[in-house]
């Protein structure tokens, strides 16, 4: 009797995994890249929603897309004024915050998952794990975080478009990010949802690879790998630049 409940409990299981629904997502660009005189990028992400047989996939779902850029290390100081004057005050380090971070969804994610499953996907920015190193006092934490995200926010680095992502027939959906001309190089995760009765019940990724080419890239291997020579370049073109300069004033 126990033998045939135990097998009928994995029928089920098996079952009820089947129903579940593939996600096949897409990039419009695959690699960005920049060069002198680039102004950003809008990359459209798309997809089906489909049975793991390739059949349209029954039932209502809904779609929330993440695009982060690579990790890195940020230190946030706080400016306290002082006897009229604007000084560094107190500073924390992130061990490792997202240089561009984007979400998109078809609804506000507050209706779609309970905050513990926001929180494990780090759906929106409220939820970005954001680890400082070193222990600091929470309330402290929380104000730093708190003052990264709204001034990564202000540059267009951090992102959160609710309603942004458009689902057709329950088959299709897509949706538009903008990447500012200051993101980061490196390889960018997208990384979309489908999200049903409160629980994502699929996922899947995709990658962009942002990367500098032409002389913009010559600087920036130079200025990562020969720093001696990358400053003493910059110190002769300010110098070669001033004497132009003078130059031509001196013929007016």
């Amino acid at each position: 009797m126990i033998a045939r409940l135990a097998a009928l409990l994995l029928v089920l299981a098996f079952c009820t995994g089947a129903r579940n629904p593939i996600l096949v997502p897409e990039i419009s660009q695959h690699e960005i890249q920049v060069r002198q005189g680039f102004t950003g990028a809008d990359l459209l992400l798309f997809g089906a929603i489909l049975t793991p047989e390739g059949a349209r996939a029954a039932g209502d779902y809904e779609i929330v897309v993440l695009l982060e850029g690579p990790a890195r290390s940020i230190v946030v100081r706080e400016k306290r004024k002082v006897a009229g004057i604007w000084v560094n005050a107190d500073s924390t380090e992130f061990r490792s915050a997202p240089s561009f971070y984007a979400l998109a969804s078809s609804h506000p994610v507050a209706s779609l998952v309970d905050g513990k499953t926001a929180a494990i996907y780090e759906m929106g920015l409220k939820w970005l794990q954001l680890s400082p190193v070193g222990v600091i006092d929470p309330a402290e934490q929380k104000r730093f975080s708190e003052g990264l995200v709204d001034l990564m926010r202000r540059q267009g680095l951090y992102q959160e478009n609710e309603g942004a992502v458009k689902i057709s027939g329950q088959v299709l959906y897509q949706a538009r990010i903008s990447l500012p001309s200051s993101v980061q190089t490196g390889t960018y995760t997208a990384e979309t949802f489908a999200v049903r009765d409160g629980r994502v019940v699929a996922s899947a990724i995709s990658r962009v690879t942002v990367s500098k080419e032409g002389f913009e890239r010559v600087v920036a291997y130079n200025a990562e790998r020969n720093g001696f020579f990358y400053g003493l370049f910059a110190v002769i073109v300010s110098i070669s630049m001033g004497w132009i300069a003078g130059r031509l004033f001196a013929l007016v």
